[in-house]
């Protein structure tokens, strides 16, 4: 017996046919790329490898398109940083052991960010999987052991059937609250052998929905309507889920301040009333969330950076909606909900009563003009009219990637609005590689990439890269000769730097010997040279030799 709803499981005569009668040529690499098609995937980054061949000959016979960096750690920067401007899965094609062990920062960056990258790298041949010593090129003895600790699920293969469920599982679970980055291996054996498999068709790999426990969310409003100061601290989570318009609503019907941590910037508007901004590094910033009665954390561990070096101690009740349960109550009791923020925040917004207090925004006002007093009391008006001329110059659409450089770490506070940075794991080489997995999602903007001089040569053979694909990357290079913001926390701590010295290349030079055009700027030229690098086409270089401050810190006493 039939029942109506078996019959969408039954194939058609055209699909019985074609299944029953696969191409010729077909490999095990043509399961992986076909299921990544069937899962949605259209743009795939990675590097080649021997172990990975079958993988990637089996891409020119797919509607894939591949985009090649030069460094494999690089294209994991790419695949993270299209991960987050799409939220989509971002697919990392790698070879076996140091090809692959070469991605790891940037998986750790993903993991941190929680952005949804795909990793498939190849294994060595299965019979010399186990953990024996057999000799094989690039032979580790428990190769996803590496990642097991980085990566938030492991998937392994051992047959070319078990491809497409393996890959399915491994994108669920990266689309899953929260995201981060899975890692599948596949033997080279298992790529390169002919498969008379039918060719893989549409998969369903839809995330679970992480819904918050009612009774908790009614608590929560309850605590949030009788509140005498109610403040919103909003992470990374709220704009991962896509959160920011509820965000906005919630804080409005609640007279709610929101300050957005340096991975939740762009969650809230900048200049609305209720904005306390980004600086989470400023002690009067502590001070009034500490003074909260009501502390909502959104979307936030409460981690070094959110809570000004664990300085932060809330005397009010917290109440944390978090999609990673480690995350909560990892730093400070609270009633903890594991949600999605938007469908926390949705639940919320059903129950909350609506409360009015008209000396919020009085509050607000005083907060950033006692942050602007403390700025401007220590001659920081170098560094302040560098990142004008940098917001001024960038289109109000165009995404930015900003590697761990002085400049970026005054962009974490200072920035108005959203931004993409490595803040999450801290590694160098972030920002240029990054960029141009976001030019490549969308080529049709320019995008911004921010480094030092240091950072910078970490991914200079990503220069090649952006001129083969003419992505429009724009990439700021601030020269101070070394690791600036090392040197001044040497300084700091011991009284003088030590490592923290570089000789580096002729910048611009380097730039136009791959074909890219560069030019060498200045303070007073910044905002024009800017300008015109990002509205001509295909890659540019704009070198800014320049010694920046950071301004004092407000943990340390």
């Amino acid at each position: 017996m039939t029942h109506d709803h078996d019959l969408e499981l039954l194939p058609t005569e055209a699909q019985t046919a074609a299944a029953l009668n696969p191409p010729p040529g077909r490999n095990g690499g043509d399961l992986v790329v076909e299921t990544l098609h069937g899962l949605g995937a259209s743009t795939v980054f990675g590097l080649p490898g021997q172990h990975a061949l079958g993988m990637f000959d089996a891409l020119r016979r797919s509607d894939l398109r591949y985009v090649g960096l030069r460094v494999e750690n690089n294209a994991g920067f790419a695949a993270d940083a299209y991960g987050r401007v799409t939220g989509e899965v971002a697919p990392l094609l790698l070879s076996t052991g140091p090809g692959a062990l070469m991605s790891l920062a940037a998986l750790q960056e993903a993991a941190a960010a929680s952005a949804p990258v795909l990793a498939i790298g190849s294994q060595i041949p299965v019979a010399g999987l186990g953990g024996g010593r057999h000799g094989y090129l690039h032979e580790l003895r428990d190769q996803q052991a590496s990642f097991r600790d980085v990566v938030k699920s492991v998937h392994t293969v051992r047959t070319q059937s078990q491809i497409p469920s393996a890959i399915a599982a491994a994108w669920e679970s990266a689309l899953t609250a929260p995201h981060g980055p899975v890692w599948v291996e596949i033997p080279q054996d298992v790529l390169l052998a002919a498969t008379t498999l039918p060719v893989v068709t549409a998969m369903d790999a839809t995330p679970r929905d992480l819904v918050p426990r009612p009774e908790l969310t009614a608590v929560a409003a309850d605590l949030l309507s009788r509140a005498e100061r109610p403040v919103i601290i909003a992470g990374g989570g709220v704009v991962r889920s896509d959160a920011s318009g509820k965000l906005v609503a919630l804080a409005e019907r609640l007279d709610a301040p929101v300050v957005t941590t340096f991975g939740g910037k762009g969650a809230f508007p900048w200049e609305h009333p209720l904005s306390l901004q980004s600086w989470m590094e400023d002690r009067h910033t502590t001070d009034l969330l500490e003074d909260a009665d009501v502390l909502l954390v959104v979307g936030s561990g409460l981690g070094e950076l959110s809570s000004n070096y664990h300085t932060f101690a809330p005397r009010g009740r917290v109440i944390q909606i978090e999609a990673d349960a480690g995350k909560l109550e990892s730093n400070h009791p609270a009633l903890g909900i594991h949600a999605d923020a938007r469908l926390a925040l949705s639940a919320l917004l059903e129950t909350v009563a609506e409360r009015h207090d008209p000396s919020a925004p009085e509050r607000v006002a005083a907060l950033l003009s006692a942050v602007r007093e403390r700025l401007d009391g220590q001659d920081l008006a170098f560094e302040r009219e560098i990142l004008g001329s940098v917001r001024a110059a960038l289109p109000a659409s165009s995404p930015s990637f900003w590697d761990m450089t002085i400049l970026a770490y005054w962009a974490w506070s200072a920035w108005p609005g959203a931004l993409h940075s490595a803040q999450g794991a801290g590694g160098l080489g972030y920002g240029f590689p990054a960029a141009l997995g976001a030019a490549a999602a969308d080529p049709s903007k320019p995008v911004l990439a921010v480094s030092g001089d240091g950072g910078a040569m970490y991914s200079i053979a990503e220069l090649a890269t952006a001129k083969q694909y003419n992505l429009p990357v724009t990439w700021l290079i601030v020269d101070d000769g070394g690791y600036g913001i090392l040197r001044e926390y040497m300084t700091d701590a011991f009284g003088e730097a030590t490592a923290t010295e570089l000789s580096r290349p002729d910048f611009v030079a380097l730039a136009e010997s791959f074909g890219v055009s560069g030019v060498r700027t200045s303070p007073e030229t910044l905002r024009d040279d800017l300008t015109k690098a990002l509205a001509t086409p295909g890659p540019s270089v704009v070198v800014l030799p320049a010694l920046l401050k950071m301004f004092a810190p407000t943990h340390l006493g």
